[in-house]
């Protein structure tokens, strides 16, 4: 999988601007919206992404302190992933620790990418809320009739029958 690539394409989709940065020694995805900034750096091993992380961090914010000074209220949500594909098992908590070191920047690391779902839950915390609607499988009446508890039965049962609207208000109306 290319991180780098797919990174760009999910980021995007939530409304982000990305562009490269072909000055790092590592591949390095920019991405910035209204409230973040941040700097995507992809590793060719878990072993390179322990080993060089906090330098390539001070190479990439020194290279664009100026911006990062004018940026405002924005420069406070600062982050940084360091991400690598297919790192060994044993490597991945050392790997997170790394999200531990609150200096600089906000932190996102992990090491065993292998899939784009891997990808996209590495990626969550800078992508908006989603929820799934629950479409299928609901039984609509029930859940009506369950909500509607409070009036009388006869009256429920004529709104969701064929009663038309007069016959389940003189309903409503002539209820104790």
């Amino acid at each position: 999988m290319d991180i780098a690539t797919q990174s760009e394409v999910l980021l995007r989709s939530a409304g982000y601007e990305t562009w490269t940065w072909p000055g790092g020694s590592v591949p390095v995805v920019c991405f910035e919206n209204a409230a973040v900034v941040g700097f995507l750096h992809v590793f060719a091993s878990g072993e390179s992404l322990l080993a060089d992380w906090q330098q390539i961090q001070q190479a990439t914010l020194g290279r664009h302190a100026a911006s990062l000074r004018s940026a405002g209220t924005k420069a406070w949500n600062v982050y940084a992933l360091f991400l690598a594909c297919g790192s060994e098992p044993a490597l991945a908590r050392r790997i997170e620790r790394i999200e531990e070191d609150f200096s600089m920047t906000r932190k996102i690391a992990r090491g065993d990418l292998r899939t784009v779902a891997d990808l996209r839950r590495t990626l969550l915390p800078l992508l908006p809320v989603l929820s799934a609607p629950e479409i299928g499988g609901a039984d609509y009446r029930a859940r009506l009739r369950a909500r509607l508890s409070d009036l009388p039965d006869d009256a429920v049962a004529a709104f969701l029958g064929a009663a038309s609207a007069s016959e389940v208000a003189r309903i409503l109306v002539d209820a104790p």
